[in-house]
């Protein structure tokens, strides 16, 4: 007789593993790292801030176990100011750029004053164009829905987010949202790699175009010379606002397609969608560029329980798995994130935000036992 155990890893087998990344083609920046004398490929750690160190520690201890053959360089990407601009520091810009992968845990923001984004700076100084971020229901988890299956394409070099803003006059603020046809002919075609890559063969191009006739006309015209290219896969345009009615009605008639959309669209959206498989927790996300990618949590630094070991590692773990995928290195993401998966659908140790009262290392220890 099948034991419980076994019937539940058979169960989940086939809908477990999220088949995240598979670059095809230069357009969208293979990973190209090479191992060294140990047989080990070297990646950037950047802990980051609040719970950041206790979830990177998570991810660690759990490559270990799954003997992944990577070798980490842990850096701190705190700005400095050079010339009157922020800039990463060199020691972690020259990491990434020898090692063209990188894990990121959350990142502390001032909110409307002080330096820049510190995730926006990265992505202008890595050129990391193409933010991707898939929502699929966990098994086992209980949300208000139980076939979300999305998958999301942010433009995620310029839009809203170019952080170009003035004042024109003493109580007037002006931002101006920036669409170029280099960049949004870049992220589509990206957008159509990854449909054909992951099987979909379908690219929705979410817009606003009905009242921003320019730019977001010019993010169209993009995906529809894009759509040339690939003539096996199916364009279709649908408005933003229609979209999220949609999506909260009936996640499945977006579960077939890959949705791609400008910045801010893609930001607000794809927290929604977080939202309808249980959290920002839950949720990977990939920020690939020509030159080189990194993975984070979308997530925030949680000061309240950092350092308590309360935190919840889901999200930078899947992360991961998205980067060994990136890496070709997909029977350890398979592995890894089973066993994630597997430990949050068995409910016996969970974190706080999950229902149960586990703490970050008992999660993460049942989840090497599920390896």
């Amino acid at each position: 007789m099948i034991n419980q155990r076994t019937r539940l890893a058979h169960i989940l087998k086939p809908v477990a593993y999220r088949s995240y990344s598979s670059v095809t083609s230069n357009i969208v920046g293979n990973y190209e790292g090479t191992k060294n004398e140990r047989g080990n490929y070297i990646a950037t750690m950047i802990p980051g801030n609040g719970i950041g160190p206790e979830i990177s520690e998570a991810v660690i201890k759990i490559f270990k176990a799954a003997k992944v053959p990577i070798e980490w360089e842990t850096v701190e990407v705190a700005p400095i100011i050079e010339n009157g601009k922020a800039v990463i520091p060199k020691p972690a810009y020259d990491s990434i750029m020898k090692t063209k992968i990188a894990l990121k845990g959350p990142l502390m923001t001032p909110i409307g004053k002080g330096f820049m984004s510190l995730n926006l700076l990265l992505r202008k100084t890595f050129n990391l164009y193409a933010n991707v971020r898939p929502c699929k229901s966990i098994p086992g988890y209980k949300t208000l829905y139980n076939n979300v299956d999305t998958v999301l394409i942010r433009e995620n070099t310029e839009g809203e987010y170019s952080g170009i803003e003035h004042e024109v006059v003493k109580g007037v603020m002006q931002s101006i949202k920036l669409i170029t046809y280099e960049a949004s002919l870049r992220v589509a075609r990206f957008a159509f790699e990854h449909a054909i890559s992951t099987g979909r063969n379908h690219v929705t191009v979410v817009h606003k175009a009905s009242i921003m006739k320019v730019s977001d006309g010019l993010f169209l015209k993009a995906c529809d010379d894009a759509a040339k290219e690939y003539p096996q896969v199916t364009l279709e345009r649908a408005v933003l606002d229609r979209v999220c009615l949609q999506i909260v009605q009936n996640p499945d008639i977006y579960a077939k397609t890959v949705m791609v959309m400008p910045n801010l669209y893609g930001d607000i959206l794809s927290d929604m969608c977080a939202g309808l498989i249980g959290g920002l927790g839950l949720t990977p996300s990939g920020n690939i560029g020509k030159d080189a990618s990194i993975f984070e949590s979308v997530h925030g630094t949680a000061p309240d329980i950092a350092g308590k070991n309360l935190a919840n590692p889901t999200a930078l773990i899947l992360s991961s798995c998205m980067m060994l995928s990136h890496m070709n290195l997909r029977d350890y993401a398979e592995r890894i994130s089973n066993a994630t998966l597997s430990t949050i659908a068995e409910g016996k140790v969970l974190t706080g935000d999950l229902g149960g009262n586990s703490s970050t290392t008992e999660f993460t220890e049942a989840i090497i036992h599920n390896l």
